[in-house]
């Protein structure tokens, strides 16, 4: 019984500790594109761990179903959306970080318009 809860608490705490991650992500990162990548990434695993452990922790197999399906369509939507998000700002112009050495492989459409 112990065991059980120690690693239920385990999970919701490194959870957290990711959520709290995506979060200082926000604040500390420099350009929109590196934001939304921590912002994607530590939130999917965070949502996704503190789901587990609420499964594990009520042990119910309707709660644990719609969990691991809440898992399933945040880890299919999410990477996709923040894609999504990041491919519009980059069509619209938005500029990156002076300090990246990361070279665009694409040409931007905007800046052929102007």
């Amino acid at each position: 019984m112990v065991l059980d809860e120690l690693f239920i608490a385990a999970l919701i705490l490194i959870g957290s500790f990711f959520g709290f991650s995506a979060a200082l992500g926000l604040l500390r990162m420099p350009d929109f594109y590196t934001r939304m990548s921590t912002s994607g990434k530590a939130a999917t695993l965070c949502c996704g761990l503190l789901l587990a452990g609420v499964a594990t922790l009520f042990q119910d197999t309707q709660v644990t179903a719609r969990a691991v399906a809440a898992i399933l369509f945040l880890l299919l939507t999410v990477p996709i959306g923040v894609h999504m998000i990041a491919r519009a700002a980059f069509r619209v112009g938005t500029p990156m970080w002076r300090g990246s050495f990361a070279k665009p492989r694409f040409k931007n459409p905007k800046k052929e318009l102007l």
